[in-house]
């Protein structure tokens, strides 16, 4: 939680996805400036103005191919890229119960779509078909939310302050 969410009496929010390659939460909302050069950069058009006016990023109509052009336009600093090898979040594909394939509805949307191949099927016993996230794969690009017709994916932040400041 940050003083933001905090002071707005949201003590149970969620954390949000910010632009690639952004610094640590706290560090963020302390340096970015909200001048929203990110967003218009952004060619796929999914940085978006969040809570305060902090961007962040809204995989519903595509996902992102980590051009850096957010980065490349960010006058402040709150996006940083050190090195080309430089990961540029820590996320994670969450499924919710919504999910086709594990309701026994044939769907394999998310894995078609995933060009990092980090999304696997196995079929369980009952009809279901279990969902496999390989974590060493996925980017976090999220290609798969835009493309679930039932809107059971979304990209989390890891929540792992040490990890981030490890890559800033």
């Amino acid at each position: 939680m940050n003083r933001l969410q905090f002071l707005r009496g949201q003590y149970s929010a969620e954390p949000v996805l910010r632009p690639p390659w952004s610094l640590p939460e706290d560090r963020f909302v302390d340096q970015c400036e909200r001048c929203d050069r990110c967003i218009h950069a952004c060619p796929g058009g999914i940085i978006r103005r969040g809570a305060a006016g902090f961007p962040e990023m809204d995989f519903s109509s595509s996902g992102c191919d980590f051009c850096g052009d957010c980065v490349d336009a960010c006058p402040d600093g709150a996006l940083q890229r050190n090195s080309a090898e430089q990961a540029p979040w820590l996320a994670s594909i969450e499924i919710n119960s919504l999910c086709f394939a594990q309701r026994g509805i044939v769907c394999r949307s998310c894995g078609e779509v995933c060009e990092s191949r980090a999304l696997s099927f196995s079929y369980q016993v009952g009809g279901t078909t279990r969902i496999d996230i390989s974590a060493q794969r996925c980017t976090g690009c999220g290609e798969c939310v835009s493309i679930c017709p039932a809107r059971a994916m979304a990209v989390k932040p890891v929540q792992s302050d040490s990890r981030q400041e490890a890559q800033s």
